[in-house]
């Protein structure tokens, strides 16, 4: 077999791992015929037995007369970076009688491939598998694991955070600054919309690892699972670098990219790679991936679901390619059906981490946590079963994420009033104005049920995190003021009402607690229907708005 690229960072580790494997012989290339001989002789010292040689090859010349002239049995292009390349070196592999694998990460790449070698590999009764590498063939796989059997997929969420010490080659970096301030596609509200690569951060509580910070990167992920899973919410796929000072000057590049300047990013790859240099010294040998979903199981459970793992001893670069030789395995053993694809789903999770046993890699499967509303639990089963059912239908456990409707809007005339709505984000005055709602589980690891709120009126959003405080009631926070609310369920509607307020935890005087006159109830048409006023004391009407809403799929069209 051949591997593109064998002495690049991910080719030279994967023909180490697969050089053990007993009568398997592999070729290395490298545009530089020395280096690439060299690399096999160090390998072939290393693993009594292997059977490795090194030869030049540059995929720009003579291709298909070098592979026709090695006549392997299967190809890995290992090389990168694969954003804007073409299918050339794949269909060359497929005529000459080879398997072919890629590394490729690159959405535009992968989302065409099997349009393109479909009828080739199947005409030949071969193999043509992109992306044997982190995405999409470990996410898709541990997607696949993680909602076997679930009835609805609301969330899909995906992190990689490398070790700052972790070696990288100039290819990824290329890759990297290809799309960073670019759009890029995003899985949001059902359907796909765009996100601007590497721009704007959020940080996430990675397993083993602590806080660290991603921002959003191109995959094929978010506009292939999000379709093929229905997702109602979100496909996120980010990423971060350990070391700060590297992640928010990559996150200020980008901005400066979308802003117009430094077009040609291009240019700063050598500096970038000579910058690594340094931010190394502060940073470790460990790093990590995270997968967290959240739906409804087979019995219709509210239910989040997570994978992790975290690498330590710089064996992250290993993680790419190991996919790649789970793939390798499986043409061995003849398991893989002929044709084109993207590598999402075609393998199996397990054959992938059984990949990972020789290196410093703990998976971790957490045990699936059922989620409770907090509205919910705060009106308990009896003050849940007497409300009307449009109403018991956004609030229950299992109610649908995503919700959409038109509203009226009224806001205060005082600049104080102006100013705090301002500074809130909060929706302006207006008439029938398009507004979603998308609700969140983000209840913390053995806490009370807890979600955010989301709410988009013509494009301005604001937020609130709702949970049952520790006596059993309603707390909605904004920012660092958190209110306490009272519930006043009956057959018509659900009452709300502000009982008590603090500040960053410090309880404040009732009697300056903006006053609520909130009210949830159905339409003339039966629709769920909210009325929320928030009025301050003295300086009057903060905002009011009416909306209806009505839950929305995946897949839908808008109201």
């Amino acid at each position: 077999m051949v591997i593109i690229g064998g002495t690049g960072v991910f080719g030279k580790r994967l023909a180490r791992h697969i050089a053990k494997w007993p009568g398997l012989e592999i070729v290395l290339t490298s545009r530089d015929a020395a280096k690439a001989q060299a690399l096999a002789a160090q390998i072939a010292a290393e693993v009594p037995g292997a059977r490795v040689s090194g030869v030049a090859l540059d995929h720009r010349y003579r291709l298909l007369e070098t592979l026709t002239a090695l006549a392997p049995w299967a190809v890995v292009d290992a090389s990168g970076p694969f954003q804007g390349a073409d299918y050339t070196t794949a269909t060359a592999a497929l005529r000459v009688g080879a398997h072919v694998l890629d590394l490729a990460d690159a959405r535009d790449y992968l989302a065409g491939y099997g349009a393109a070698l479909n009828g080739l590999a199947l005409e030949k009764g071969l193999v043509a598998l992109a992306g044997a590498s982190s995405t999409p063939a470990l996410s898709g796989a541990v997607v696949a694991a993680l909602t076997q059997g679930w009835t609805r997929v609301d969330t899909i969420d995906i992190a990689i955070t490398p070790g700052g010490q972790s070696e990288v080659g100039p290819a990824v970096i290329e890759a990297i600054l290809t799309y960073a301030g670019k759009p890029i596609p995003a899985w949001r509200n059902g359907a796909l919309g765009q996100s601007i690569g590497w721009e704007n951060g959020r940080w996430v509580a990675m397993p083993g690892l602590g806080r660290r910070l991603v921002a959003a990167v191109e995959t094929l992920d978010p506009q292939d699972l999000g379709p093929r899973y229905r997702v109602q919410s979100r496909v996120s796929f980010s990423a971060g670098l350990e070391s700060l000072p590297e992640q928010l000057g990559l996150m200020a590049l980008a901005r400066l990219r979308r802003w117009g300047f430094f077009q040609n990013l291009k240019t700063w790859v050598p500096w970038l790679l000579h910058g690594r240099k340094l931010t190394r010294l502060i940073t470790s040998d460990r790093g990590g991936m995270r997968v967290e979903i959240t739906g409804l199981d087979g019995a219709g459970q509210a239910t989040r679901a997570r994978w992790s793992l975290v690498v330590g001893q710089n064996h992250g670069p290993n993680i790419p390619t190991l996919p790649a030789a789970a793939a390798l395995k499986a043409l061995l053993g003849e398991t893989l059906p002929p044709g084109a694809r993207a590598a999402t789903e075609a393998l199996p999770l397990a054959a992938i981490e059984a990949e990972m046993a020789p290196y410093a890699i703990r998976v971790t499967h957490d045990p699936p946590v059922k989620l409770s509303s907090p509205v919910a639990q705060a009106l308990g089963t009896a003050g849940l079963a007497c409300l009307p059912a449009p109403l018991q239908s956004f609030h229950a456990d299992d109610s649908p994420r995503f919700w959409e409707g038109r509203a009226t809007v009224e806001t205060g005339a005082s600049p104080l009033t102006r100013l705090i709505a301002r500074g809130l984000n909060l929706p302006r005055a207006g008439e029938d104005i398009p507004v979603i709602v998308e609700i969140e589980d983000v209840t913390p690891p053995g806490g009370p049920p807890a979600q955010r709120w989301s709410r988009s009126f013509a494009g301005r959003r604001f937020s609130s995190r709702l949970a049952v405080g520790p006596t059993g009631t309603l707390r909605e926070r904004f920012g660092p003021f958190r209110f306490h609310l009272g519930l006043v369920p009956s057959t018509e509607a659900l009452g709300l009402s502000v009982d008590g307020w603090d500040f960053c935890g410090l309880p404040l005087p009732k009697s300056l607690a903006p006053r609520a006159d909130a009210r949830e109830s159905l339409d003339a048409t039966g629709r769920f229907y909210a009325d929320i006023g928030l009025t301050l004391p003295v300086f009057g009407l903060l905002v009011r708005y009416r909306t209806w809403l009505v839950a929305k799929r995946a897949g839908e069209t808008s109201a």
